[in-house]
């Protein structure tokens, strides 16, 4: 089997679904002699920031000197980033061999539980000194949800998405979310919603919340972030003001873990995390930022950002039609003076460029529908008149699809 039949054959598992429940990954765990008892754990779940304090976290430890794994999704570019080890994808060769030794054992799975019980094997055959763990959707039937005490647990930013798999009340995804839970610490995202907030305190036995009263935010711009945190100074490379709360529960998280990190490696490693289609700047001239917020909290933290601009600000956007694209775009287009819309043709559940721009006419007056990709690019680019940012986000897979384009320009 090479890279490219591995490929086919793990995408060839989506005709099986998103399917809840531990029994399908725990069989096929148990055949490969349940490689995930052997490794450290920081999980992590959430809606928005998980990738983020992901990322943060295994530079944390990779300054530190171990040996970090790091499994996330989606991707953005290259499926391949979904599994990493030390900021190294996993080999092309490595993926072949250990796919081929997991569909060896026959046993039918999703396709996020295969990859998943990949992931594990490869990480304890590497012997890494610990894992960043981040779930797929929600936490409870999360396949990574099979692993049994995490260094400890950590839940990001709760708010609605996948209301049809998780629940329509943020008690009840807050509930999915704290099923990673186990007798390790927990650590929480400092800005939750109360329904949220009540929920994981209930779930949690020792529960650490960043103390918001001893931060101070000396600035948060396009230029980053700076701060200082229980007397001690901070930057982030990541922009917009929700990466320092996501950078204090990655704090704090270290710090409940158990294993030691300096603060100067901490530090540092805040600082140079970087993460792809986060409030990217792709591009300095002219002025373009690509992310991937697709539910209202990403659109609260896009629009937050955009406020940098003055309200003038020209959009691409592309989305899923199962987003609350209303909401989202409520939130997002009272800073956006022209709008080109798109449709995200990789995948179908996107929302036709027509219909979202139907659904844009009620917050902006100049909406545009776009053809393809060069096209939306084109348009809007003439539309910031040489001056104006440009702002593309509705969906990481609209970000990862026209991530190149943009880079290109």
């Amino acid at each position: 089997m090479n890279y490219y039949e591995a490929l086919n054959y793990i995408h060839s598992l989506l005709v099986f679904g998103s399917v809840p429940g531990l029994e399908r990954i725990g069989a096929l765990l148990d055949a490969l002699g349940n490689p995930q008892d052997k490794l450290k754990f920081i999980h992590i779940a959430g809606t928005n920031g998980k990738g983020s304090a992901s990322t943060m976290l295994a530079e944390v430890y990779r300054q530190a000197g171990l040996k970090t794994g790091l499994y996330t999704s989606p991707y953005i570019v290259d499926f391949r980033e979904r599994i990493q080890i030390n900021n190294e994808y996993i080999s092309k060769e490595d993926l072949a061999e250990f796919c081929k030794t997991v569909k060896d054992t026959n046993i039918t799975v999703t396709e996020f539980e295969f990859i998943t019980a990949l992931a594990f094997l490869y990480f304890e055959r590497k012997q890494c000194d610990i894992v960043i763990l981040e779930t797929g959707l929600g936490g409870r039937f999360d396949a990574t949800n099979i692993i049994k005490s995490p260094l400890c647990s950590v839940i990001m930013k709760i708010d609605y998405d996948h209301t049809a798999i998780l629940g329509d009340s943020l008690k009840q995804i807050a509930m999915e979310k704290c099923g990673i839970i186990k007798d390790s610490p927990t650590v929480c995202y400092p800005l939750q919603e109360v329904k949220a907030f009540d929920t994981i305190k209930e779930y949690a036995n020792s529960l650490c919340v960043p103390d918001t009263g001893k931060l101070q935010i000396i600035s948060s711009s396009v230029e980053g972030n700076f701060f200082v945190y229980k007397g001690r100074e901070y930057t982030t490379r990541l922009l917009g003001k929700h990466q320092i709360y996501n950078a204090l529960t990655v704090i704090e998280a270290v710090n409940s873990a158990g294993i030691p990190a300096s603060y100067e490696t901490v530090r540092k490693a805040v600082a140079e995390a970087n993460l792809p289609a986060r409030l990217e700047l792709v591009s300095k001239k002219p002025v373009i930022f690509l992310d991937g917020a697709h539910n209202p909290n990403g659109a609260e933290a896009v629009s937050g950002f955009m406020k940098n601009y003055g309200g003038d600000v020209v959009a691409v956007i592309g989305m899923m039609a199962d987003k609350n694209c209303d909401e989202f775009l409520r939130k997002t287009l009272k800073y956006c003076a022209s709008v080109v819309t798109v449709t995200v043709k990789e995948n179908t559940r996107s929302i036709s460029a027509e219909d979202l721009a139907q659904i844009a006419a009620k917050y902006c007056s100049d909406i545009t529908v776009a053809s393809d990709y060069d096209s939306a690019i084109g348009s809007a680019l003439k539309k910031t008149e040489g001056k104006k940012p440009l702002f593309v986000f509705g969906s990481l897979y609209l970000a990862g699809a026209i991530r190149e384009k943009l880079f290109s320009l």
